[in-house]
């Protein structure tokens, strides 16, 4: 039972000293992420109004609709699909690296945060609308 308890208090402290570092280390890893998507930004963070899409471009994009499935269904830009903002993350395995994605709202506010995600894991042909 000695042994046991000598073994448990020496778990801990190892413990104790591993996961705060690996805690630590993720944390640097997001804020270097976040640090690279921040200096995307400064050439204006692939902010684009539709207008600057040219109409032969359009067909050739990937085009995602952030807004809920309800605001989806009253009307949305042909062709897009929709990923609510929240689900943009967890649904990354059907959106392609390989051509233009072009992430929109109502308002640029849902789709600046779901681009920001899909920037930090590692989407650059990003645009938001």
């Amino acid at each position: 039972m000695k042994d046991l308890k000598r073994l448990l208090v020496i778990f801990t402290l190892i413990a104790a000293t591993i996961i705060p570092t690996a805690s630590a280390d993720n944390k640097a890893a997001a804020i270097d992420e976040m640090e690279g998507y921040l200096e995307f930004v400064d050439y204006g963070g692939a902010v684009i109004f539709p207008e600057q899409i040219p109409k032969e471009e359009w067909p050739k994009m990937f085009v995602i609709d952030t807004r809920d499935v309800r605001q989806f269904a009253k009307g949305h830009i042909a062709g897009a699909i929709n990923i609510d903002w929240r689900q943009v993350l967890a649904k990354r395995h059907t959106i392609p690296k390989n051509k233009p994605i072009l992430v929109y709202c109502n308002t640029g506010s849902l789709s600046a945060q779901a681009g920001f995600a899909l920037r930090v894991a590692g989407w650059e042909n990003l645009r938001i609308l």
